[in-house]
């Protein structure tokens, strides 16, 4: 790869990602933790307001904006794709927020591009032999929940369970299986994280409370917990 490409590349992908280390950056490229540095000074030569956070990495100045990225036709395809499986979610309110998305990054195609991605969406389809009729709608607001720490109060029924329990609960994390969004948050009612299924929440209710982040772990979890998807 060229320094060019390299620079344009790190550019893209510290428009990306909120923080990056120069560590990252040397392993994504396969260059020396140097040519990070001097990488980084040339964008910083070129205008680019490149931040160093010390002890942490390289981020952007808060609202600096370039051109709109060019996106070749297999990149088209994969979000094209990507529509696709993201539907069979079952969640309305994650598959709505990422079809506006999409509507705005097909906004930058080429013409060209535009017209292949099209005709590319109606040649997919994606079967399901486990599908089982259960929607929600609460994944997006959630998911803000997460990353801004705020607490939730949900009411939830269980699997085969008549009754209904109100939860207040921390949320921390989603994993899913089978099509069914899971849950792992820390439950106030039992005083231990538990996994509530999306779909099963009947009502919630975003807090402007906010918790002491636990520092959950996702794949610590799923080594001492069992999957359960019911």
């Amino acid at each position: 790869m060229s320094q060019l490409s390299r620079l344009i590349s790190i550019l893209t992908l510290l428009r990306s990602k909120r923080l990056l280390t120069a560590n990252e950056l040397a392993s994504k490229f396969n260059v020396s933790v140097r040519t990070v540095y001097r990488d980084i000074r040339k964008l910083e030569e070129a205008g680019v307001p490149v931040m160093t956070i010390e002890g942490k990495g390289y981020s952007l100045m808060e609202g600096y904006t370039v051109a709109p990225v060019q996106f070749t036709e297999k990149q088209a395809n994969a979000l094209i794709t990507a529509e696709h499986l993201v539907n069979q979610t079952n969640d309305s309110s994650f598959a709505n927020d990422f079809k506006e998305a999409l509507t705005k990054i097909k906004s930058v195609f080429k013409t060209s591009i535009q017209e292949k991605s099209e005709r590319l969406k109606s040649k997919i389809y994606v079967f399901d032999s486990n599908y089982e009729n259960i929607t929600s709608n609460a994944l997006s607001e959630i998911q803000l929940a997460i990353t801004n720490f705020n607490y939730v109060e949900i009411y939830y029924r269980k699997a085969e369970d008549p009754n209904i329990t109100f939860r207040k609960i921390e949320p921390y994390a989603f994993y899913v299986t089978q099509h069914k969004w899971i849950l792992i948050a820390w439950c106030h009612l039992r005083h231990d994280y538990r996994a509530f299924r999306v779909d099963r929440v009947q009502n919630f209710k975003i807090l402007t409370e906010t918790f002491e982040d636990r520092e959950f772990n996702l794949q610590i979890y799923f080594q001492s917990c069992p999957y359960d998807t019911k």
